[in-house]
Parts: structure tokens; sequence; C-alpha cells
């Protein structure tokens, strides 16, 4: 199973700013999603508050001290979203703290968005193929 993988927001910005081993491991950790390959290496589900029962996974990778993640669904037929990239910037606890949950919900709902357009533009399209009308 291929999943394509879409970039929402400044997503894939934020992520090209992380350190390059920190995207290797994120990134092979993405494409292990996006194979298919279950969730291994662990990835955290958001499963709290504003975000609970949406089918959104955190990664997170450590460097020098800093903790970057990852934040990603793939609850959308096929496709894994990138929501979210960030560096933790509390240094106690592990929370996301509110204004990225905010920011997750909100590309979330981008997301679902995004695919439902795509979704009917496919759905157009077969249509247009086989000469409905």
């Amino acid at each position: 199973m291929n999943r394509r993988l879409a970039w929402v927001g400044a997503s894939r910005k934020d992520y090209a700013e992380f350190p390059e081993n920190v995207q290797d491991d994120i990134g092979y950790r993405l494409f292990r999603v996006q194979t298919g390959s279950s969730l291994y290496p662990p990835a955290r589900p958001l499963s709290k508050g504003v975000l609970k029962g949406l089918g959104i996974y955190e990664l997170a990778a450590d460097h020098d001290g800093d903790t970057f993640r990852a934040v990603y669904t793939l609850q959308l037929d096929g496709i894994v979203y990138v929501l979210h990239a960030f560096k933790k910037k509390s240094k106690t606890g592990i929370a996301t703290p509110q204004h990225d949950v905010d920011l997750i919900r909100s590309r979330y709902l981008d997301a679902l968005q995004a695919h439902a357009q795509l979704l009917a533009a496919y759905g157009a399209a077969a249509r247009n193929h086989r000469g409905d009308r």
C-alpha cells in the first residue's frame, strides 16, 4: 500500500528547517506510514481535547537537547497529511502546547476541505471519462 504524502500549511517549510539527521529520522518514519508499515517506529496518538478521535499522530525526534515533532493524519483515504512540524520549546512536560494544538486542529480542518475537493474533482473526472453527464 502506498499513500501519497501531502503537506498542509507551512509544515513542509518548517520540516525543512529541522536538523538533517532529524529530517532523516522523521522522514523515514513518514515513509513507513506511507507504505503501510503500520505506525512503526511508534507514533503517539494525539487524543485529548479538541484532537480526540481525529486519528492524528505525532512523531518525535530528539537532537542536541531539543525535541522536534511532526504531526500527521492518515484518516483520509490514501493520503498522509502532514499537519504540523515544529520544535518543542517547553523544557518541562510532554504536553503539546495549546497554540500548536490549535494550529493542528485548524490544519486538520484545512486537510478535510482539501480532501473533499480532491474527491469531488476525482469524481467529476471519472464521470467525464465514462461519458456520464
